[in-house]
């Protein structure tokens, strides 16, 4: 094969391959355009209420809170020359 052949042939692949790079470009893009939302029906806006007559309870519901461990904590050893 001399050069001049080779440059040919080099030269149909470049051509086909961007040939074939452009139909795939044009097949997997998309042309038609999304349709366009148009308005939203709305219907006309309604207040609802809600009412629920109870009395309160005489007692409360929960008891107050207690720590487990009262006074100040130790410090550890490392910081007992901390005071």
């Amino acid at each position: 094969m001399n050069n001049k052949s080779l440059k040919v042939m080099a030269a149909s692949i470049g051509a086909g391959a961007l040939v074939a790079g452009g139909a795939l470009t044009l097949a997997t893009s998309s042309t038609a355009e999304p349709a366009t939302p148009g308005p939203v029906p709305t219907e006309e806006a309604t207040i609802g209420e809600t009412t629920t007559e109870t009395t309160a309870p005489t007692t409360p519901t929960t008891s107050s809170a207690v720590p487990e461990i009262e006074g100040p904590a130790e410090l550890p050893p490392e910081q007992d020359d901390a005071l």
